[in-house]
């Protein structure tokens, strides 16, 4: 048994023992078949690679024929079958733009879509455009505080949550090729064209690719690369269509895929063969599609968390230095508006742009405006065709025995430095926080302003109604409201203007938004000054007037300071908008305390209409009892005020200090033939002999008083009741 057990393991042994001596030969064999096996493969690739070289070398030339023959077989594949626009609008322009992008589309025969963001599901149908092989373009504005517009917010919230999504897949949008352009306004540097960068971002984070790289228009045009908002539009409007049209030849991908670092890199190749085929393409137009297509939503989100002692690559330098000379064209327009004040203005004004762009100019006009020189602006206020008719005049006849048909209502300055909800201008104007554009001469500015507003009064000639006699007085103004569109304290030579009014006898009314505290203390003697105090808190005043700068609330408070320093009239000019600030009476008082003003307007909030430029409704509107009951609980706050004057008609209050109750007679109304004395006496000696506000008072009528039966409607004049018309909201 032990035999039978142990023969088998010796002969297994001896074999082993034989591979084991002999080990080097069966190494050296199995290492030359494996060098056999590799010379063998390298062998048939390179006949295979001279075979394709002996054959392309062997193809017959093709003709034009042939190739006419062969085309129609590459053409039946669809490269691109359509492109969908999608807007997210608050005013209107991206809607606008959106139709204009369609009409040009239809010279390439393809079919374009408009998609308004607010019907559209982004969770049931976005997908779909992975495969349909549309463009999809996204047009989207940039709203309050860095919001999407209204229309917007649930598609950009949901593309958000999406990107943001571990559940998500980063290829759920692949194969959707999309374009965005933003319309922003870099004066609000903190969110500029935020909305659409995150857009594009959060597609790019879900697998989409771009057609182009993320464009900013710039609603700033003293900054704006083409000069406007439009402009932008149609220079970024031509770098799509001619991708569009590349596309449609075959091109195979949307962009490289490498976009991390720049600008899409198929984009600068497609320039690149463009200027190849056109050698007469200028360096500057190049220039200016480089500049329009800044960077993308990557390179920006890692940029700030990037090291700045980082190795720049080599192919980065172009767009580092073209980044710094961006910087630099910045900076200079920065060192120029910081230096307006003490340089001259003649060896200047050809490089500044003018404030009224084209587009700006035919929406005001539209409006109603006659605009002035390149900033400035007149306009006949519905008060002063009433009073023409005898129909009744504006509360400031009421108040301060202003003359309606006689008031000029005109700004020097068209921009201003808030966007406020209850604005019934619609914010077609521009905006800015100091002066950056052509400034025109004050005289004529005035000069162009009176022959205007002459013209405008010619035209109540022989309209029914008009009573002869207010229309010659109106054909000589004697009193300007500063309170059109704009902020006319902005106007560097607004001092000169004022000065101008005077000379002519014209009593100035300027209002101000409260933003500009030294131009308020620099300010000459006016007739009266205004401030508009919206709001008593940090958050409201935000909410409402929506202002420009970030120090916005310091300013405001300083601007009341200031006024308090004036020691011509003052007023406080309330806006009551229901639900938004009815409710800050304490705020309101302690803001009196402040300014010490000599009168407080309050006044309703005027419903303008449905407007994509504000969300009030007549449910912010407050009734006249609402305003008085608001009047009497501020009155009951401020122990020096009581309530003055009353205008029914206009919705409006005023309350008064009691120093102008004088042996219990209210003084509101102006003495203006005193006050035109004043003002030239304070011009002769230099601002050496000073006046106030009680040197040129008058006593107020007691029809205007309230509690007056007539409730502030004079009885000279025949009130008319409109029927089943339209209100004309315009005027001051």
């Amino acid at each position: 048994m032990e035999m039978s057990l142990e023969e088998p393991w010796s002969g297994l042994h001896a074999h082993l023992t034989f591979l084991w001596l002999n080990r080097f030969y069966l190494y050296s064999c199995a290492a030359l078949g494996i060098s056999l096996w590799i010379c063998l493969q390298l062998l048939l690739k390179s006949k295979k690679q001279d075979g394709n070289h002996l054959r392309k070398e062997s193809l017959p030339e093709v003709t034009d024929d042939q190739q006419g023959q062969k085309e129609p077989q590459v053409l039946n594949k669809v490269h691109v079958s359509g492109v969908k626009i999608f807007y997210g609008s608050q005013t209107g322009t991206a809607k606008r733009f959106a139709f204009i992008l369609t009409e040009a589309i239809s010279s390439t025969n393809l079919p374009a879509e408009v998609v308004d963001m607010r019907d559209y599901d982004p969770d049931d149908s976005l997908i779909d455009e992975a495969s349909s092989q549309n463009i999809c373009v996204f047009l989207v504005a940039t709203y309050t505080d860095g919001k999407p517009t209204e229309n917007a917010a649930w598609f950009c919230k949901w593309l958000e949550e999406a990107a943001n999504d571990f559940r998500v897949g980063k290829t759920y949008l692949k194969g959707l090729r999309y374009a965005v352009f933003g319309l922003g306004n870099s004066l609000y540097a903190d969110h500029y064209n935020i909305v659409s960068r995150n857009v594009d971002k959060w597609l790019w984070m879900l697998g989409a690719q771009r057609v182009l790289s993320c464009a900013r228009g710039d609603a700033n045009v003293a900054r704006s690369k083409h000069g406007s908002l439009e402009a932008d539009f149609e220079a970024w409007k031509g770098q799509f269509l001619a991708r569009l049209r590349a596309l449609c030849a075959g091109e195979r991908k949307a962009c490289s895929g490498k976009c991390k670092k720049g600008r899409c890199r198929s984009q600068r190749k497609a320039s690149r063969a463009v200027s190849e085929q056109d050698p007469g393409t200028s360096e500057h137009e190049e220039k200016e599609e480089e500049e329009l297509f800044e960077t993308t939503s990557e390179e920006e989100s890692g940029s700030d968390e990037g090291d700045s002692h980082q190795v720049i690559d080599v192919e980065d330098l172009g767009k580092v230095m073209r980044q710094m000379k961006k910087a630099q064209k910045e900076q200079d327009l920065d060192n120029e508006a910081a230096g307006l004040a003490g340089s001259p203005w003649s060896g200047r004004e050809e490089e500044r742009r003018e404030m009224i762009t084209p587009a700006l100019r035919e929406a005001l006009t539209k409006q109603g405006y006659r605009l002035i020189g390149s900033h400035s602006g007149v306009k006949l206020c519905r008060w002063t065709k009433s009073m023409l008719r005898g129909r009744g005049g504006c509360y400031k006849h009421t108040f301060y025995g202003i003359e309606s048909h006689r008031c000029m209502e005109t700004t020097p300055s068209l921009a201003c430095a808030n966007k406020c909800v209850f604005c019934w201008r619609h914010h077609t104007n521009p905006v800015g926080t100091e002066w950056r554009w052509k400034m025109d001469p004050p005289e004529n500015i005035l000069q162009e302003a009176l022959e205007n507003h002459q013209n405008l009064i010619k035209q109540f000639k022989g309209v029914p109604g008009v009573r002869a006699d207010r229309l010659e007085e109106g054909m000589e103004a004697k009193h300007c409201a500063l309170s059109l569109v704009g902020e006319p304290i902005m106007y560097p030579q607004i001092n000169q203007f004022l000065r101008l009014l005077h000379r002519r006898n014209i009593s100035s009314f300027l209002v101000t938004n409260a933003q500009f505290p030294e131009e308020i203390r620099n300010l000459e003697p006016v007739t009266q000054l205004y401030v508009s105090v919206d709001a008593s808190t940090k958050d409201s005043l935000k909410r409402i007037d929506r202002p420009i700068f970030r120090d916005f609330w310091q300013r405001f408070l300083d601007s009341l300071r200031a006024l308090s320093e004036k020691q011509q009239r003052t007023v406080y000019r309330l806006t009551l908008v229901k639900a938004w600030n009815v409710d800050e009476l304490k705020g309101y008082s302690d803001l009196v305390s402040l300014g010490k003003p000599d009168f407080i307007e309050v006044k309703g909030v005027t419903y303008c209409g449905e407007s994509s430029a504000s969300n009030l409704t007549l449910a912010n509107v407050p009734w006249h009892e609402e305003v008085t009951h608001f009047v009497r609980e501020l009155v009951a706050l401020l122990p020096d005020y009581e309530i003055a004057c009353e205008h029914e008609h206009s919705n409006c209050l005023l309350i008064a200090h009691k120093k102008f109750k004088i042996h219990g007679v209210w003084h509101t109304w102006i003495d203006y033939a005193r006050f035109q004395d004043l003002a030239r006496r304070y011009e002769e000696s230099g601002g050496a002999q000073k006046f106030t506000a009680a040197d040129y008072v008058a006593p107020t009528p007691p029809w205007a008083v309230f509690g007056a039966e007539e409730r502030g409607f004079d009885p000279t004049d025949t009130r008319f009741q409109r029927k089943n018309r339209t209100k004309d909201i315009s005027g001051c």
